[in-house]
């Protein structure tokens, strides 16, 4: 596996990392960039078919690997999920691997050993930033709810210096504010 190839990996991990949450999108956006997904997959496949022996063998599980990262990115988009962030996240790992494995079989001997063990490093690391991603997106999470708490806790403390119908008010005011029923 040549340096630009895990360069290029580690810079998609790395920009994935940071990726915002999704836009909204409608339903028919969502169908209709699903039928796109879908034709350019069988284009790119079809194009694939002039070629021969591994070379075919690679850009058909090229194809396969840009359908499937669209449509993890297109799920993504559609629902806003951090937990879909994180599948496309692994798909990129996966199906990066999947082309790097079946490039590898041009290759004989150690060399192809060395090549698949390239491609798997890569995958690992790569699965590894998104599990990691995840971790950092559930801490936030957590910290987000204890800040909550927190704030929850210092309006009831205010709210206590208070009496009768202003001290009933000012906590269901708080309790509005911090999510609590």
């Amino acid at each position: 596996m040549n340096r630009n190839f895990k360069l290029k990996i580690s810079l998609i991990a790395g920009a994935l990392l940071a990726m915002p949450l999704a836009q909204a999108m409608s339903k028919a956006d969502y169908t209709a960039a699903k039928t796109r997904i879908s034709a350019d997959y069988k284009a790119d496949k079809a194009a694939c078919a002039s070629q021969a022996g591994n070379a075919k063998d690679v850009c058909g599980e090229e194809a396969k690997a840009k359908e499937k990262v669209a449509r993890a990115e297109l799920e993504y988009s559609y629902s806003g999920k951090p937990a879909d962030q994180t599948k496309v996240l692994e798909t990129k790992a996966k199906s990066a691997y999947a082309v790097a494995k079946e490039k590898c079989d041009d290759k004989a001997g150690n060399d192809k050993q060395v090549c698949v063990q390239e491609a798997k490093a890569v995958e690992t690391k790569a699965l590894a930033d998104a599990k990691m991603g995840k971790q950092i997106g559930e801490a936030r999470k957590d910290a987000a709810e204890e800040k909550r708490e927190a704030d929850y806790k210092l309006a009831a403390q205010k709210c206590d210096a208070l009496a009768g119908d202003a001290k009933a008010s000012c906590m269901a005011a708080a309790k509005a504010k911090m999510g609590k029923n």
